[in-house]
């Protein structure tokens, strides 16, 4: 299944507690979509998240449903290591 990263601005601070997760992967589910993790910037304003999914517009769906912003979406088919060398995802 195609990897994407979704970058998300929030207006107020990120709070996630385990009970919005599992709200949130309950919405991911229905529209085939799974949250890999996420990376929180310092100023828990902004995350940039890895997910599984058919194509953009799931995670579209699956972010609206959610009430969650999706700003910018990509997707990634591989990773370049440190050592100069390139990997899959």
């Amino acid at each position: 299944m195609p990897v994407f990263m979704v970058e998300r601005r929030f207006a107020d601070d990120l709070d996630v507690d385990a009970d919005s997760a599992e709200g949130i992967n309950r919405i991911n589910a229905d529209e085939d979509v799974s949250w890999l993790y996420s990376f929180l910037s310092a100023d828990k304003r902004k995350t940039y998240c890895l997910y599984e999914a058919p194509s953009a517009e799931a995670i579209r769906r699956a972010a609206a449903r959610a009430g969650l912003p999706a700003d910018v979406i990509v997707e990634v088919t591989g990773r370049i290591q440190p050592d100069g060398s390139m990997t899959g995802i």
